[in-house]
């Protein structure tokens, strides 16, 4: 489908339950270098986070950031995050103006695209409907291999971005050949900026937060003392959250661990619902 952005066309990609209303609205916002296809797991169809979540009840939105899809042509330079924090909200309202989204909204974001979620959730507004935020492959802090190819403005290398190969199914290389696009330039000259910019934005996020590292992420620090000040940062957030996916690359979406990473963000949502409204107690109760 095509959203309007703020008079921008982001094209997406939905999946909802069949014949019930939804129970939620996943957002589900892919990284750099790829698009909504992230989320759909062409390789194994058991993989995709669009069928999942819309089996379980969720309407699940996976949106294609300002500057992929349906926009690179619009934004051959792509967007740094800070503007496309505006777009993705005037999507998510554009849609939620079309389709029933239940309780509220989850972000589930991966790599770069955590980045972006981490943004939208510390500048949503009170009545956004936010529900929490799932984050995997986005840390504090770039590894020091990765902080160098960064700063270098060098692509990483194919270990740091997937890891082992045998962590994907056969064909997933070949299935992922329209998921993977290239990085724009003003996307990829902010990613040096982050380290800086992560403790002041996750100060103001005031909801559950989750944060997944591969067990082969490449990209991120994950020393026990530098998750724990990734940890502390969420000073207003009620819950945070920190764990290791095993038997995953980067890509964790696109692996064998998919499946489980996807039920694990799901449970997560899960427990960011509110609680049914009270049934009044029947005669005799």
């Amino acid at each position: 489908m095509v959203l309007d952005a703020a008079g921008l066309a982001l094209s997406a990609l939905v999946s909802e339950p069949a014949g019930t209303a939804p129970r939620a609205l996943v957002v589900a916002v892919h990284g750099g270098g790829m698009s909504a296809g992230y989320f759909d797991g062409a390789a194994r169809p058991e993989l995709s986070l669009l069928r999942l979540g819309a089996r379980l009840g969720y309407t699940v939105l996976a949106v294609d950031r300002p500057g992929y899809g349906r926009s690179a042509a619009a934004l051959p330079g792509g967007l740094p995050v800070a503007e496309q924090v505006p777009l993705l909200r005037a999507a998510v309202a554009d849609f939620a103006r079309r389709h029933r989204v239940g309780a509220g909204v989850f972000l589930l974001a991966h790599s770069f695209g955590g980045k972006l979620a981490l943004s939208a959730a510390a500048h949503a507004r009170h009545g956004d409907g936010l529900l929490g935020v799932d984050v995997s492959g986005c840390g504090r802090r770039y590894a020091p291999g990765a902080e160098d190819e960064v700063r270098g403005n060098r692509p990483g290398s194919r270990r740091r971005h997937w890891g082992p190969l045998r962590l994907y199914p056969p064909g997933t290389f070949r299935a992922s050949t329209g998921v993977v696009a290239p990085m724009p330039a003003r996307e990829a000259a902010d990613l040096a900026s982050w380290p800086g910019a992560f403790d002041r934005l996750a100060a103001r996020v005031r909801v559950p937060v989750r944060l997944t590292f591969a067990e082969h992420e490449g990209w991120w620090r994950q020393e026990d003392g530098e998750l724990a000040a990734l940890a502390a940062a969420f000073t207003a957030s009620p819950r945070v959250l920190l764990e290791r996916q095993p038997q995953a690359g980067h890509n964790i979406s696109l692996g064998w661990a998919a499946r489980a990473y996807h039920l694990r963000a799901l449970a997560f949502l899960e427990e960011c619902l509110p609680p049914p409204a009270a049934t009044p107690p029947g005669p005799g109760s």
